[in-house]
């Protein structure tokens, strides 16, 4: 009788004598519950007798709290496990990365132009903010733009660039003298840390608290002897 194509078996099949639950073991950052199938198990954490348990035993005790079983050490003898919610151990630590980098500040250098003629008014408005940014970390590249023939006035330039620098001097230094670069003199600034003044040494003598009888005592003056009388009493 003539028979049907038979099933091939290419041994480059990904997916040939793989566990269902390969991909989402690859997925998971670490082995819980039916995925753990090593014979026995070290218990630590909370609420339980810490010790070597069977495996199948660790997963009943698991599963009559409502949790998981979720190894943590899979490279100690036996690997060492933990019962716990596990999707909370993972919010919960997805949520501090997040408060971790948020606090990791990350240093940015702010831009801030002005031309030759910028006025009062908006040098006082780009400095506030330059003070701004340098307070919180961060450094400030200050230019002045030359268009067409103002290129001609490259000394105004630089007297607001140093005007700049005496404005920030408390807060920002000045990384170098102002350059030019094309048709832009550039001056960067730097946070400047803030320094404690030193109070001077105190000339005015130290409390004496001791009680007035242990303290020494000032040499009296002698008194003068009396002198006898001239006359006699009548």
């Amino acid at each position: 009788m003539p028979q049907g194509p038979r099933p091939s078996f290419n041994s480059n099949n990904p997916n040939r004598g793989r566990n269902p639950n390969f991909r989402r073991e690859q997925q998971q950052e670490h082995r819980t519950n039916r995925m753990i199938r090593v014979p026995e198990v070290r218990l630590v954490g909370e609420n339980i007798e810490v010790g070597v348990y069977r495996t199948e035993e660790a997963l009943r005790m698991a599963e009559e709290q409502g949790l998981d079983l979720v190894e943590i050490s899979p490279n100690a003898v036996p690997p060492v496990c933990r019962i716990i919610d596990y999707n909370k151990f993972l919010y919960e630590k997805k949520k501090k990365e997040k408060e971790m980098k948020a606090k990791a500040h990350k240093s940015e250098v702010k831009e801030i132009r002005f031309t030759p003629n910028t006025d009062d008014h908006d040098f006082d408005f780009k400095a506030k903010h330059a003070e701004k940014f340098l307070k919180d970390g961060n450094k400030v590249k200050t230019y002045v733009q030359f268009k067409g023939r103002a290129i001609m006035f490259k000394e105004r330039g630089e007297l607001i660039l140093l005007k700049f620098a005496e404005r920030l001097a408390e807060v920002g230094a000045l990384e170098g003298m102002p350059t030019m670069e094309g048709k832009r003199m550039i001056a960067i600034f730097a946070p400047k840390s803030a320094k404690k003044k030193s109070d001077g040494p105190k000339e005015d003598r130290p409390k004496d608290d001791r009680p007035r009888e242990d303290r020494p005592q000032q040499p009296r003056e002698p008194r003068p002897a009396p002198t006898p009388s001239e006359g006699k009493p009548e």
